[in-house]
């Protein structure tokens, strides 16, 4: 049974390449139908570097819009962002009336508006002839007009979420970055991905970027790079002027990865920093760390050598705290519940370039190969190179079967579609026994129970396997579409899972032609590059995927890998 395929082929002298606009699919879709027949446009709001230029420029392509954009420069100019569009000495009556002509209006970085381009916009949306598509920064100070857009519901707004991590590690796989540093680069931008392009540039721009030996990967370990993009975020620390301040963040900032108590911190400055946003305190585990991920690598790199040394040279008791993450990270396996749990120690030694030990590794392999993760999974195992256990991990993430009768090697056949065989020797009143029971019933409902509580349970690729037996014991189509969808759902966030029961999932309700069409698409091909191999024209072939996207219950064209069939399968 093959579970994991590999495709990063990057060698180390690569550069960072242009990068494709990925995910944000439902955001797209808002967007687009913002200004249809009757609605007024939009308001897309997002911490800066969230991608929000980005998405609407891919949502208006190929559709006749003007474009204006606010500038700190001239925010004390009227009508300065709409030179380009207004003659001189315009009213702002006549604005108006010139600005409703305009089909769709697009005004990116309206908080850096000035006050007389702001109250125009405002009388556009008031006026409702022209579309507008608004963006502006979380946090910032915005003129009132442009604030009332969506405050007074003139247009709704859509708040821009951080870009997921499966769509961040997507972004990341032209670059070869190995799965534990995609992680780190995730962890410490937040969604920010004009950071993330400055800081892959930026790595491997100095050398930092290693091989990893039999992978085709590249891996970062060690400190931040403390470019442009870092000091900006970095602001709001470096710029803290009250007694005491500084000096707390820094202490936080070198007593990563452990949490300092407390009571060896002043509670005035405390207060201060937490009424800022810029620590969390734990009153529960006696705690206090930096709210910002970004925070801590940042300071450890900007101080200066003296101090650095100073304050990292108090001893860590990290062999304790690295033992207790393995302990729950087994009990949660042990328990057949996988959800995430915290492993700060764990995770700083890797990125520290520190050395892991081998049982932690194997255990940190383990966990993440039943949750689905499996290049994490397989980048963890190989922290312990020649370690039995690593390797033996590294096996079963390349798709041998479990050994021996415990739980998960009787559970496998279930996976594989064999339940009888297991049915009678799962753990009574498990999530395992209750999938088997329903699947040998051919219990399409109970099989999207299993589904659910599997997936509640961290079990992400358990639970798409479940999704995709349900769909062939459905005998109401419909729920059968739902369980598809959330099967390739659950199967993009397992990083490369390739199993029998997500092969082929639907495409034999597809034509002969749509099974072509869609088979060359989830291979990355273009329409246009399809067309030409096929001799068809872009419509047809346009045509053909749009009716295989309702059959398939999927408007998405990245989840089309785990629609094909496979060609073999490897099983123990």
């Amino acid at each position: 049974m093959r579970t994991y395929e590999q495709d990063a082929t990057t060698t180390a002298t690569t550069p960072v390449p242009p990068w494709p606009f990925t995910g944000r699919e439902d955001e797209l879709e808002r967007l687009r139908g913002s200004w249809a027949a009757g609605r007024h446009g939009i308001v897309v709001t997002g911490p800066a570097g969230h991608g929000k230029t980005r998405l609407i420029t891919e949502a208006l392509r190929g559709t006749d819009h003007a474009r204006v954009t606010g500038t700190p420069e001239a925010r004390d100019l009227p009508f300065a962002a709409f030179a380009h569009l207004l003659p001189d000495d315009v009213s702002p009556q006549r604005a108006v009336r010139i600005l409703s002509g305009v089909r769709i209006l697009v005004v990116d970085d309206a908080h850096l508006l000035d006050e007389a381009s702001a109250a125009l916009v405002h009388q556009l949306a008031v006026h409702g002839r022209t579309r507008l598509v608004v963006a502006a920064v979380d946090g910032a100070s915005t003129p009132g007009a442009v604030s009332r857009l969506w405050t007074g519901e003139l247009l709704p707004r859509l708040a821009l979420p951080p870009l997921p991590y499966e769509d961040t590690a997507h972004l990341l796989a032209a670059s070869g970055l190995e799965p534990l540093t995609v992680r780190r680069l995730h962890a410490v931008c937040r969604g920010d991905l004009r950071l993330l392009r400055d800081l892959v540039a930026a790595l491997a721009a100095a050398g930092r970027l290693t091989s990893v030996p039999g992978t085709g990967e590249r891996a970062w370990r060690g400190p931040l790079p403390v470019t442009p993009a870092v000091r900006e975020r970095l602001a709001p620390v470096l710029d803290r002027s009250g007694a005491g301040e500084r000096d707390t963040l820094e202490r936080l900032a070198f007593a990563e990865p452990l949490a300092l108590p407390l009571d060896d911190l002043d509670l005035d400055v405390l207060e201060r920093l937490e009424t800022d946003g810029l620590i969390h305190v734990d009153d529960q585990a006696a705690a206090v760390t930096l709210a910002h991920p970004l925070h801590g690598p940042a300071l450890r790199a900007t101080t200066g050598r003296l101090r650095a040394r100073r304050l990292a040279s108090a001893p860590r008791a990290l062999g304790p705290a690295l033992e207790a993450e393995r302990q729950v990270l087994v009990r949660g396996i042990e328990q057949l519940d996988v959800r995430p749990v915290p492993t700060p120690v764990g995770e700083w030694l890797v990125a520290e370039g520190m050395p892991v030990p081998a049982g932690y590794a194997a255990v940190r392999a383990r966990f993440g190969r039943l949750r689905g993760e499996l290049r994490d999974a397989a980048a963890w195992a190989r922290q312990a190179p020649g370690d039995e256990g690593c390797i033996a991990e590294l096996r079963l993430i390349d798709g041998e079967l479990s050994e021996g009768d415990g739980v998960y090697a009787r559970y496998d056949s279930v996976r594989l579609g064999a339940p009888e065989r297991a049915v009678e020797r799962l753990p009574a009143g498990s999530v395992f026994a209750r999938h088997a029971a329903a699947l040998t019933r051919g219990d399409g409902p109970g099989l999207d129970r299993a589904a659910r509580e599997l997936e509640g349970r961290g079990f992400l690729l358990f639970a798409a396997e479940a999704c995709a037996q349900a769909v062939r014991a459905h005998r109401d189509p419909r729920a059968a579409r739902l369980s598809r969808t959330r099967a390739v759902a659950l199967a993009r966030r397992c990083q490369g899972a390739r199993t029998p029961a997500l092969a082929g999932l639907v495409l034999g309700e597809l034509t002969a032609r749509q099974r072509q069409i869609v088979t060359l698409a989830a291979a990355g091909l273009s329409n246009r590059e399809i067309a030409e191999k096929l001799t068809l024209s872009v419509r047809t072939v346009g045509n053909h995927l749009y009716s295989a996207y309702t059959r398939l219950g999927t408007g998405d064209r990245g989840a089309l890998p785990w629609l094909v069939e496979l060609p073999e399968y490897e099983s123990a």
